[in-house]
C-alpha cells in the first residue's frame, strides 16, 4: 500500500510539472507572438491600455469635460477605464490566444483549457501592470489615485478579473466552433466601452435606460471600482453579488460547453 500510494504522488507530482511546462511554453509563445514577433514587441501589450486611457483623458481635458464626479478627471477616468480594459483584454486576448494556439491542439500535451490558462495568468500580469503605471503617473503629476476603500477597491479589481475570465472563457470556445465570433466581438466591445458607463455614471442616467444599465455586469464592475473611490456613487444601482454571480455562471456555461464540443473542436484541427 505505501508503495502504491507513493507511485500515485509521484505520478501526480509529474502531471503537474508537465502541466507547469505546457502553460509556461504557452505564455512564452504568446510574447513572442504577439506582436512584432519579438519578446519586446510584448511591451506593446501594456502600453497600449496606458495610452488608451491617457487618449481619454486629453479628450476630457481638451473639451474642458469636468468629471461627474470629483474634481479629477485622471481619477475619474481611471477608474472607469481600469476595471473595463481589465475584463475587455482577458475575454479578448484569451480568445485569440486560442485560435493562434489552434495548430498546438494536434500535440497530446496541449489542450484548449492550457492555452486559455497560459493567457489568463499573463493578461492578469499584464493589466496589474498596467494599473501599477498609472498610479505612478498620477502621483508624477500630483493626483492620489489610492482608493478611500481599498478592500473595496481590490474586491473590484478581482470581480472584473473573473469577469474577463468567465467571458474568455466563453469567447475562446465560441471562436473556436464559429471562428466569424472573433470579428463579432472586436465590434462588440467597441460598443461595451461606449456604453458601460466608464466615461459617465451610469447611475444617473434617467429611467428606463438606468435600470436596463443595471443588467449590464461590466457597468457593475465599473460602478463597485468607483464605489471605493466616491462616497456617493453606487448607493442605489450597485449590485456586487450580480458580479460575482454572472463571472462564475460564465465559467460554468464556458466549460460545459467546452466539455460538449470536445470532440468537434478537435476534429476540426
Amino acid at each position: 500500500m505505501p508503495d502504491r500510494y507513493l507511485e500515485d504522488r509521484m505520478s501526480l507530482k509529474a502531471a503537474f510539472a508537465r502541466q507547469r511546462a505546457v502553460i509556461m511554453a504557452l505564455m512564452l509563445r504568446n510574447i513572442r507572438t504577439r506582436f512584432f514577433g519579438h519578446g519586446l514587441g510584448y511591451l506593446v501589450a501594456i502600453a497600449w491600455p496606458l495610452v488608451h486611457t491617457l487618449i481619454i483623458i486629453g479628450i476630457f481635458y481638451f473639451n474642458n469635460r469636468m468629471a461627474p464626479v470629483g474634481e479629477s478627471t485622471l481619477l475619474f477616468v481611471a477608474t472607469g477605464a481600469v476595471p473595463f480594459q481589465v475584463q475587455a483584454y482577458l475575454s479578448t486576448f484569451m480568445m485569440m490566444s486560442v485560435l493562434q494556439s489552434r495548430p498546438l491542439f494536434a500535440f497530446p500535451e496541449v489542450k484548449v483549457m492550457d492555452a486559455l490558462l497560459a493567457s489568463i495568468v499573463l493578461e492578469v500580469l499584464s493589466s496589474s501592470t498596467v494599473v501599477l503605471i498609472l498610479i505612478v503617473i498620477g502621483a508624477a503629476f500630483g493626483e492620489n489615485l489610492m482608493p478611500r476603500d481599498l478592500e473595496q477597491a481590490a474586491s473590484a479589481y478581482g470581480a472584473a478579473i473573473l469577469l474577463g475570465v468567465g467571458l474568455g472563457l466563453f469567447n475562446g470556445i465560441l471562436a473556436l466552433i464559429i471562428p466569424i465570433w472573433a470579428m463579432m466581438f472586436a465590434v462588440f466591445r467597441i460598443l461595451l466601452w461606449v456604453a458601460s458607463g466608464t466615461v459617465f455614471l451610469p447611475d444617473s442616467l434617467p429611467e428606463p435606460y438606468r435600470a436596463i444599465q443595471s443588467y449590464n455586469p461590466i457597468a457593475q464592475s465599473i460602478e463597485w471600482m468607483r464605489y471605493a473611490y466616491y462616497d456617493s456613487v453606487g448607493a442605489g444601482f450597485l449590485d456586487r453579488a450580480y458580479v460575482v454571480k454572472f463571472g462564475v455562471v460564465a465559467i460554468f456555461v464556458s466549460l460545459l460547453v467546452e466539455r460538449m464540443t470536445r470532440g468537434h473542436v478537435l476534429s476540426a484541427r
